[in-house]
């Protein structure tokens, strides 16, 4: 047994320090990265936000809209090549698997058919030997792709997915989604501020790129992932319950909501496996969330509040928040006094 004592922290945490800035107005920073990956040697450009593969915010939907804002849409793995419509922007979308032989031979159709730019290579446990071959073997077969895979949370698992799996970017964070429920059955987990600073520096160190997925509350989260050296945000709940989400859509005492739920609960095994298997136990939240109407609100909240996160730190560009940024740990970073509803 070993215990690793140094405290490991989430955004929550922390917060960013101004600092004198040459930028009155958010019109005047870019959003807007480009990436040339490790291994595929592809090149790609937008905004680095990506849409969860859950069912619930990977929608077809979602990606015809967010393809608008140059964001990516991480399609759950669900979809079938005839589901995929020609009408999105491969640049905008990654395509999703898990590594059994059902969804492999799917992922072998997709790209087939579809010919995506994009591929994830999504589990919950990044650590398994299986996980790490099953990546190194679609990289051997589909040399060109770019390769997601995930989730890890320390720097030695994002290593081995990058040089052992030839990924070109490893997805991080474990147990902090707002429908999860890992940390609470297993005990297993990193916060993710913490995930992040320590999985991109590992990775920028072999010239690779990181996903923070998860852990994201408020919109200041985005800026605060990015400052603590992730590429790219990756968020489910904060793109649940749009018009472009999926989940049943409910009505109770004249209220709008939609269902949203992780992707190891009960619910969605249910729907997908007929059932949870007797060696398994639910690792995820079924929420009825408050239906928000058209994804294009939460969209620009988010994008504006990352500028002006850029013109308070002095940053450029958003490659520049991570050199522009200064953390302090704080014990409270919100003032809770009134708790009546906002409107």
């Amino acid at each position: 047994m070993k215990l690793l004592d140094d405290v490991k922290l989430d955004f929550s945490d922390v917060l960013l320090l101004p600092k004198r800035s040459e930028y009155s107005s958010r019109s005047e920073v870019q959003l807007e990265r480009e990436f040339t990956f490790k291994h595929s040697k592809q090149t790609w450009k937008g905004i680095p936000i990506m849409v969860s593969n859950m069912d619930t915010t990977g929608t077809i939907e979602m990606a015809r809209e967010l393809q608008q804002y140059k964001i990516i849409t991480c399609l759950h793995k669900y979809y079938k090549a005839s589901d995929i419509p020609d009408d999105l922007d491969r640049e905008y979308y990654t395509v999703s698997s898990g590594i059994n032989q059902k969804d492999l031979e799917n992922l072998d159709e997709i790209v087939r058919v579809v010919n995506p730019k994009f591929i994830c290579l999504d589990v919950a446990n990044g650590y398994m030997t299986k996980f790490i071959e099953v990546c190194a073997s679609v990289r051997e077969k589909y040399p060109d792709k770019i390769i997601i895979a995930g989730n890890v949370c320390t720097a030695l698992g994002a290593l081995d997915l990058v040089n052992t799996g030839k990924v070109d970017i490893c997805k991080t964070g474990l147990g902090n989604g707002g429908a999860c429920t890992t940390r609470k059955l297993t005990g297993v987990g990193y916060p993710q501020f913490s995930c992040v600073m320590e999985c991109s520096d590992a990775v920028h160190g072999v010239d690779a790129h990181m996903i923070s997925d998860g852990g994201v509350q408020v919109v200041a989260d985005f800026s605060k992932a990015y400052g603590g050296g992730a590429d790219f945000v990756m968020c489910g709940g904060v793109f649940a319950g749009h018009d472009e989400s999926g989940g049943e859509l409910i009505e109770e005492n004249g209220k709008k909501f939609k269902l949203f739920y992780g992707m190891s609960s009960s619910h969605a095994m249910a729907i997908h496996h007929g059932g949870m298997a007797h060696y398994r136990s639910s690792e995820g939240k079924l929420i009825k969330m408050e239906y928000k109407g058209a994804v294009k609100n939460t969209v620009l909240d988010i994008l504006g509040g990352i500028r002006s996160a850029m013109t308070y730190i002095g940053a450029k560009r958003i490659k520049d928040i991570t050199k522009c940024a200064t953390f302090i740990r704080v014990n409270r970073q919100l003032n809770n006094a009134h708790t009546g509803k906002e409107i």
